[in-house]
């Protein structure tokens, strides 16, 4: 019976009830002492209870038992999800991967959980200051099986099959070139229809936010919108066998049983919910005169530091958009960067490395490692006729940057064979084109 529904905008008060539960949520207070229906009212707390109001994050629910109710949580094995930046020694050098596999499912059945790969990332959970990058490779679906993250939030990009996620606030369904957030704490489950890969930014510390526009104006990039949170939707339902609920903490995995779904929240009001955005809906700002644009005028969602202007994390995007620039090279300049940039490719052929990069893949250029367009691009870039062009059509690469320099995981580097070792080579190409007679 139940059709998907979404409500509009970002970091706003949502206020959702299941239609089945009409009135279930409490009128005028949020803990009345006998609440509508019976039910258990509990809040989930995204910020201290101190924080300013634009940044203060809470929200209400109404569920049929509170989630206290667990037995004790016990250690998981975690297989390749780790936040160990010692494992292997410091590499500097360009980085690029192939397309991650995905394992055959009669053989190697893994769900979203026990498909976690960590490819890279700085800082500790603990100290509530850092980044990871995950991977994560599946073929079956999280059967009455639950995670929530107590160290950060996801940022999930789902690459190839679409993810149907049961999250206490309602159901999403992300398809590729979607993305969502699922902020700390939140429980979710996720269902898959065949083989499915994506790339999960985590940021410990801080969440999500949508970048200040300055002289931009009131609007443009990601508008607040186009941000979609789903609807109240509850179940009632015994799990006389065990429901596993799995907590990421400290950088480890343990799980408790209980009896009955997580899933049982009838109702909800709050700010703090899960997201998803699609980025079609990006609108992009680009250079109209002459020169080549820093990538920051494609920001989806900033993850700030501590510091004025420095991200933790930034989630940018390449979309399809007009190239008018006159007298410019006109792809990506040549960069040394003091932020770390780590890139993947949901779809089609990236503009500065049309070979060698694919959807399903990724690249690491670690901080001041030089980068830019391979010797293919530069020399077409350069002798190419400048007239107005669509640039990037039928493609999406996005970027994580960070202010943060990140360490690969032993798997990164060698567990999953998937690092191209020749890299490098697709600059040994260029040549000098100097003159000094000639200006």
């Amino acid at each position: 019976w139940f059709i998907l529904q979404y409500m509009s905008g970002f970091g706003n008060e949502h206020v959702s009830e299941d239609p089945r539960c009409p009135g279930a949520l409490p009128e005028g207070q949020n803990n009345p002492q006998v609440c509508p229906y019976g039910l258990y009212a509990e809040q989930l707390s995204g910020s201290a209870f101190t924080c300013p109001r634009p940044t203060n994050k809470r929200s209400w629910l109404y569920r049929i038992l509170p989630s206290v109710c667990h037995k004790p949580f016990k250690p998981l094995k975690q297989g390749h999800l780790t936040h160990d930046w010692d494992e292997v020694e410091p590499d500097p050098n360009q980085l690029r991967w192939k397309p991650f596999e995905i394992p055959n499912a009669p053989q190697n059945k893994l769900d979203f959980v026990s498909g976690l790969h960590t490819l890279c990332g700085a800082g500790d959970p603990r100290g509530r200051n850092g980044i990871a990058v995950h991977i994560f490779v599946c073929n079956t679906s999280m059967l009455d099986r639950c995670l929530y993250n107590s160290d950060g939030d996801f940022l999930i990009v789902p690459q190839q099959g679409k993810l149907l996620i049961t999250t206490e606030f309602g159901k999403m369904l992300v398809e590729p070139n979607e993305i969502c957030v699922i902020q700390q704490g939140m429980r979710f489950s996720v269902e898959v229809f065949g083989e499915t890969r994506g790339y999960i930014l985590e940021v410990y510390g801080a969440h999500f936010e949508l970048p200040d526009l300055g002289p931009i104006g009131a609007n443009g990039l990601a508008n607040p919108r186009d941000f979609l949170v789903p609807v109240a939707w509850y179940e009632d339902r015994q799990v006389p066998g065990g429901y596993t609920v799995i907590s990421k903490y400290q950088g480890k995995l343990f799980a408790a049983q209980q009896d009955f779904s997580p899933f049982n929240v009838v109702a909800w009001h709050g700010n703090y919910t899960p997201y998803k955005y699609h980025l079609e809906k990006f609108m992009v700002i680009n250079a109209v005169a002459f020169d080549h644009a820093d990538p920051s005028i494609f920001t989806v969602l900033t993850a700030k530091s501590t510091r004025p202007g420095v991200a933790l994390a930034d989630f940018v995007i390449f979309p399809p958009r007009w190239g008018v620039a006159n007298n410019t090279f006109r792809p990506p300049y040549y960069h040394r960067n003091c932020m770390s940039e780590f890139m993947g490719l949901i779809k089609g052929h990236y503009e500065a490395k049309e070979e060698g990069f694919q959807p399903g893949g990724a690249s690491l250029h670690s901080m001041m490692t030089p980068h830019g367009p391979d010797a293919d691009c530069f020399e077409k870039a350069s002798k190419a006729k400048l007239e107005p062009e669509r640039v990037a059509e039928g493609t999406m690469a996005f970027m994580f940057e960070s202010s943060l320099s990140m360490a690969v995981t032993k798997w990164g580097l060698q567990t999953s064979n998937r690092l191209d070792k020749n890299y490098y080579k697709c600059w040994e190409p260029l040549k000098s084109h100097f003159n000094p007679k000639c200006k």
